[in-house]
Order: structure tokens, then sequence, then C-alpha cells
């Protein structure tokens, strides 16, 4: 299968990431505390996980991985800093789903779960790329 198709497949699992993500939000269902406190979170590292596999597909799932932690984890500790210019974003509908607005070392365990998650999928797939999908 060629890279565009592997980049339109990582594109589509981003946005039904980006999609649960936004419904677990929403007041539709009531999740427990449990749940509500941690699925956005967990929602939010996944779909950076598949975006970085969007931008490079061809990288390996643990790459992907540490790519993704990273991202997610620099996300969290600038909530320490608190800024006004920064924080003016954060006030913002799109700034605040991502860069969220005060650090809770949970949310570190959440997006560490979420890229595992990611990554433990993307390992899967690729044993069965030959006869279904490619992917890298």
């Amino acid at each position: 299968m060629n890279k565009i198709k592997v980049t339109l497949v990582y594109c589509l699992f981003a946005l039904i990431t980006m999609s649960l993500g936004l419904f677990s939000r929403a007041d539709i269902i009531e999740f427990p505390t449990w749940v509500s406190l941690y699925l956005g979170d967990f929602l939010w590292a996944l779909m950076v996980f598949w975006l970085i596999c969007t931008v490079r597909p061809s990288m390996c799932p643990r790459q992907v991985f540490v790519i993704a932690c990273l991202f997610c984890f620099s996300v969290e500790l600038s909530q320490l800093y608190q800024a006004d210019w920064l924080n003016s974003i954060r006030q913002t509908w799109l700034g605040a789903l991502v860069l969220g607005f005060g650090f809770k070392f949970s949310d570190l365990v959440a997006y560490l779960l979420g890229n595992a998650f990611g990554a433990s999928i993307r390992y899967r797939l690729r044993g069965i790329s030959e006869s279904f999908i490619v992917l890298k």
C-alpha cells in the first residue's frame, strides 16, 4: 500500500480519536468520576500519537511513542508556567483543549497509557498488514 493510503488511515484514526475525545467532554453521557477525569487525557495523547504517525508514517511504533510522550509531557509541564499571554490562550476553547490549565501528575500517567495504547495498536496492525493494510 502506498504512503498516501497509510497516511489517510492514520488521519482517520486521529479524527476518530478526536471525536471520541470531544464526546467524552460532552454532557451527553454521564461517565463515572474516574473515567471523566482521565479519559479525555488518554484520548488526547492517543490523538497526538496518531497525528505523529500521520506526519511520519514510516517511523517505528517505539519512536512515535517516545516523541508523542515527550510532546504530551512538555504540554503538561508547560502548565507550571502561568504567564499572562499563555493564560489568555488557555482561556480560548482550542487553547484549553490543547494546553490545559493546571499541572497534574495523573495526567502524565494518562498520556503514557494513551500513547502505549496507540503503540500497541500500531504494532498489532503491522502483523496483519500483509493481508489487509500496510502500516510500517
